[in-house]
């Protein structure tokens, strides 16, 4: 058995002492608990912690003596780790670990917006006295921007961003195995640049920077060449990463830029409004920023290329 929170209930209440919170890709989330462990961050988050600003998601974490099992209409299922189900005052996350049976571990209330949510942590699921997994264990963190992306003109994107002297911004997207971590490791080996992720990367529009008005933002999920940043960059141009000979760079219409980036993009499939969201704003995206299929060959060469670019 569970009870549903009200979504609007005020997380400005005195009962929740605890307060944290974390900003990722120009999405702030802010975390109020009765205990210190229910906000505390998780190492892959901590460079990301941001107390003081005003948050876009709202989430009160609380304990429940047992959750049990959904009947409300499922959405998606990742196979393993969690279910997205839907909920009358919005969605239903639940969260699974083998170790704890079927029951889930936690679940998350969240409104349409992405703006109020409630993290029920289940006690039963933890009731050997051991809680080693935090509130805030990955998946969850990636859920969460990756949806509040939806309401605003922004997306993930599978891909390293290399940022270089003089704030130049290259994005590089692919998709596992196209070569990411490679080039980073070309791009640290010749030139002194700061990497903002070498997997994941979050655009933003951001009307301030000229001449794009587009900001790519490292997040906490990296590859396998541990690069996460909190930093963020003005986005020049973007590259579609492939293997191949003599480091060919071809420049792509923005139709041919849009079809090739929603490939290899983080969008939520499970409403249709989404998807047409993340397509409205990769239009607006290719329009503005160059966009070329880069078939390259992992050595020093695939740099200077770039370096030699003229649009």
């Amino acid at each position: 058995m569970h009870s549903r929170p009200a979504m609007m209930e005020s997380l400005e209440a005195a009962d929740v002492p605890h307060r944290s919170g974390f900003r990722i890709g120009g999405v702030c989330v802010g975390i109020v608990g009765l205990q210190s462990d229910d906000v505390a961050l998780i190492p892959s988050l901590e460079p990301f912690r941001d107390d003081t600003g005003v948050p876009d998601i709202d989430i009160r974490v609380e304990w429940k003596a047992e959750l049990g099992l959904s009947r409300a209409r499922q959405l998606f299922d990742s196979g393993c780790t969690w279910q997205l189900y839907e909920d009358p005052a919005g969605f239903q996350f639940d969260f699974h670990v083998a170790a704890f049976g079927d029951q889930p571990y936690k679940r998350l209330f969240i409104d349409r917006q992405f703006c109020r949510a409630t993290l029920q942590m289940n006690e039963e699921s933890f009731a050997s006295g051991s809680r080693t997994l935090s509130p805030w264990e990955y998946p969850l963190d990636e859920l969460l921007i990756m949806h509040r992306l939806t309401q605003e003109k922004a997306i993930e994107l599978h891909g390293c961003g290399i940022v270089r002297a003089g704030g130049v911004g290259n994005l590089f997207v692919g998709h596992s195995g196209a070569g990411k971590s490679t080039t980073t490791r070309l791009w640290t080996e010749l030139e002194n640049v700061e990497v903002l992720s070498d997997d994941r990367i979050i655009v933003r529009q951001d009307l301030s920077v000229s001449p794009s008005g587009l900001r790519m933002y490292g997040t906490p999920w990296h590859g396998e060449a541990h690069y996460a940043s909190s930093d963020s960059a003005p986005l020049t141009r973007i590259f579609i990463l492939e293997h191949g000979f003599g480091n060919v760079l071809t420049r792509l219409s923005p139709s041919l830029a849009v079809g090739e980036l929603f490939a290899r993009s983080f969008v939520p499939f499970h409403r249709h409004e989404y998807v047409e969201s993340a397509l409205s704003f990769l239009q607006e995206l290719a329009a503005k920023v160059p966009v070329y299929r880069y078939a390259f060959e992992p050595d020093s060469r695939a740099v200077e290329a770039i370096l030699h670019l003229h649009d």
